[in-house]
């Protein structure tokens, strides 16, 4: 075997090493980590899958998260396989030296089920990722027969330092009472619904009283991004700020393309040499 066939064949070795010690700890085949997901979880085109939808400041000036899309609209099988994806650009990104924090979005019913709650504890704990840079996005609230399940799910996943999201927020008062119980870290708006209905300012404030980050999401028109300013959201994402992307793309973002084209309407803007607004 000559030397190069031999590096190549210890790198694989190791790039699969990983995943294959997440696999026997989770087990079960029916939870999406069989070996041909595995392989298929490791090709270099999905990698490059257009799947991150860049998450903003209000301003647009600052690049403050990511939203793993593939997992909103994810299968029982997939969930897994997707998940270790979502992680990995985490940790790509981090061992490149940026702190962009991934949002996972996680039907409620995966959360009140152990088997994947196990799963998902042992994929974190195999990321190695620092508190703060991972974040589950609960898609809806759970129904009554499985809210305590759903529940324990959320508080383990809180124990590993995982930061707690509601998805689709619109303001009724089980949410806020399951806000303030749970003490979420973030709550979703979805804008293109709020275009029909107001959402009271006093909501966001009661959510802000809380400690609780508010995400305005589908911004795709200017007066969407107007109304999030309105309500006084933390932060900001859809087609007008920047539409999705890959996760290399992701590791190079710094602004949405909003703010590009007010910074180049003001050249006299003065950069310092880290490219940071004086």
């Amino acid at each position: 075997m000559s030397p190069k066939s031999r590096l190549y064949t210890l790198v694989k070795a190791w790039k699969n090493k990983p995943f294959q010690e997440v696999r026997d700890a989770c087990g079960e085949q029916w939870l999406g980590l069989s070996r041909q997901a595995l392989e298929e979880h490791q090709s270099w085109s999905q990698r490059q899958a257009i799947s991150h939808e860049p998450i903003f400041n209000l301003e647009g000036t600052k690049l403050t998260g990511s939203l793993f899309r593939p997992l909103l609209t994810a299968t029982d099988t997939q969930l897994l396989r997707l998940f270790m994806e979502g992680l990995d650009a985490t940790a790509y990104w981090y061992r490149s030296g940026r702190f962009i924090a991934g949002i996972l979005p996680i039907p409620a019913h995966a959360l009140a089920s152990s088997a994947y709650v196990d799963a998902m504890s042992d994929l974190i704990l195999n990321s190695r990722l620092p508190v703060g840079l991972v974040s589950l996005g609960l898609q809806c609230l759970p129904d009554k027969d499985v809210l305590p399940a759903c529940k324990e799910g959320l508080l383990r996943m809180r124990r590993l330092g995982v930061l707690l999201h509601l998805m689709n927020f619109k303001g009724s008062s089980t949410e806020l009472l399951f806000l303030q119980e749970m003490q979420l870290d973030g709550i979703h708006l979805e804008m293109e619904l709020l275009r029909s209905a107001v959402l009271p300012t006093q909501i966001i404030a009661a959510a802000k009283k809380l400690q609780t980050q508010v995400y305005a999401g589908n911004i795709s028109l200017v007066k969407d991004l107007e109304n999030a300013k309105t309500l006084g959201v933390d932060h900001c994402y859809g087609g007008l700020m920047m539409p999705a992307v890959s996760r290399h793309q992701t590791l190079h973002l710094n602004d949405s393309r909003i703010a590009k084209a007010i910074f180049s309407l003001h050249p006299h803007q003065h950069l310092n040499q880290n490219g940071d607004k004086k």
